[in-house]
């Protein structure tokens, strides 16, 4: 199977959020959903499984959970579910020639994404999703570039 690109990740729905980040709990972190409840300092561990398939999670553990599970998908969801772009705050940094790339096939997959769902082939999801994560990615270099000639110090980096 190949390695899922979890920065082109769209959730479809609250629980497919929810799902998609135990998927990457267990992929990157090793942590189960158990471990991610025992993280959350829940007293079951059936709690959060009945949040999970129920997608009814608690507002003010929303963030506990993205942390356990280390990334932020319910977060971006809700955001995404309300007609909004999703994008990290730019710092100002030089990109990296694989920094572009990565921007051009992000919009060459939304491109190609169009094409097929213009001519029957593809579903409504899928091509949402790629347009989506094709907005997010330039807006991010809009943004920054916009940074540049003051770009941010490097309190938070290693």
């Amino acid at each position: 199977m190949a390695k899922r690109n979890w920065k082109q990740v769209q959730p479809r729905d609250l629980r497919d959020a929810l799902d998609l980040c135990t998927v990457y709990a267990l992929e990157k972190h090793n942590r189960s959903k158990d471990h991610i409840a025992d993280l959350m300092a829940l007293e079951s561990k059936w709690v959060l499984y009945k949040w999970i398939s129920e997608a009814n999670m608690p507002v003010r553990l929303v963030k506990t959970f993205e942390m356990a599970c280390g990334i932020d998908l319910v977060s971006r969801w809700l955001v995404v579910s309300s007609g909004k772009l999703v994008i990290d705050i730019p710092k100002g940094k030089k990109c990296k020639a694989t920094d572009i790339q990565d921007l051009q096939a992000v919009n060459h997959t939304a491109i190609g994404e169009l094409i097929k769902f213009y001519n029957g082939e593809h579903n409504l999801e899928e091509t949402l999703a790629a347009i989506q994560t094709s907005l997010e990615s330039m807006a991010f270099h809009k943004g920054n570039v916009e940074k540049f000639q003051q770009p941010e110090l490097p309190f938070n980096e290693d």
